[in-house]
């Protein structure tokens, strides 16, 4: 399978600065990967790197089969920047050039056109678009990047200045995307938007990857077991040695939560039920995306994940 886009060893310097620091990431066909990381991490300088903006110090890419740079991709490709800056005339004037300087026809654009601000609840006609909300040039932005109807998204905070409505559309924009086979590579700060979309996560922290891989493979913690009982004693005598890995908040319906190492499972279950408990769960534990984040953030000077 060929990647949709393909970092290779790429790294990015400002004299002593080290912007990137030998990047390796791929995004295959159909695949939604999000780029996280903190500010500063070197995210905004590998898009601009992969859209020809930059020239890499070292090391290569491909977009779309081409080299980075290449306009030979560009048909093929929708970009939403973190600031869309709209010009004057309407929404619908905007996603006509926009899908003029990518090559559609105008017989299929004017409809397509059409269909996308509506799809976003922009009004195609009748306002300057320099007037809309933030919100509004935010979603017309977007509407730019899919009006060639691309293979490849580089979104950059695709949902930011959103309203809730506004970010389900997104959302349902994106799915649909991968579900037609087209590749979608998004930086974003908002770790739910990623947590909800992503087939993978890329974490970057001073210009290298740290973390790259399966979302759900990411967030289970197999060294952990989170076990909840209903109707044990807690501080009973079978259970009290396990009193440092019970969940302090309250639980309902005298439910009982344990977070402890995958190995003591089975002692608390047999523990529970001797006590006349009944198991409800017992998983490996699951973080949130925004665990991760920060556990990683904080655990920066750790070696890259090869």
């Amino acid at each position: 399978m060929t990647a949709a886009l393909e970092f290779v060893e790429i790294s990015k310097h400002y004299g002593k600065l080290i912007a990137l620091d030998r990047l390796s990431l791929s995004v295959n066909p159909g695949e939604i990967l999000g780029f996280v990381g903190p500010n500063g991490a070197g995210k905004t300088t590998a898009i601009y790197l992969a859209l020809g903006f930059l020239r890499a110090t070292s090391g290569k890419g491909r977009m779309l089969g081409h080299e980075f740079g290449s306009t030979a991709s560009r048909l093929r490709l929708g970009f939403l920047p973190d600031a869309p800056t709209a010009f004057a005339g309407s929404a619908q004037d905007a996603a006509l050039l926009a899908g003029r300087l990518n090559g559609v026809a105008d017989t299929n654009l004017r409809v397509r056109a059409r269909e996308l601000l509506l799809s976003l609840d922009l009004p195609p006609t009748g306002r300057d678009a320099r007037q809309f909300s933030r919100g509004m040039q935010q979603r017309l932005g977007l509407v730019e990047a899919l009006v060639n109807n691309p293979d490849l998204l580089i979104l950059d905070e695709p949902t930011s200045a959103l309203d809730p409505p506004g970010v389900l559309q997104v959302r349902e924009i994106l799915r649909g995307a991968r579900y037609a086979g087209k590749s979608v590579f998004f930086s974003s700060h908002q770790l739910s938007e990623v947590e909800q979309l992503c087939d993978r996560v890329a974490f970057l922290h001073e210009g290298r990857l740290l973390r790259c891989g399966n979302l759900d493979e990411l967030m289970t913690d197999s060294s952990r077991t989170e076990v909840v009982v209903r109707g044990a004693n807690s501080s009973g005598e079978g259970l009290a040695p396990f009193a440092k890995f019970r969940v302090a908040a309250p639980q309902k319906d005298g439910e009982t939560k344990w977070v402890l190492p995958a190995e003591m499972a089975r002692q608390v279950i047999e523990a529970a039920w001797t006590a006349g408990g009944e198991l409800l769960l017992a998983t490996p534990m699951r973080r949130t995306l925004e665990d991760l984040f920060v556990e990683w953030n904080a655990d920066g000077s750790m070696r890259p994940q090869p």
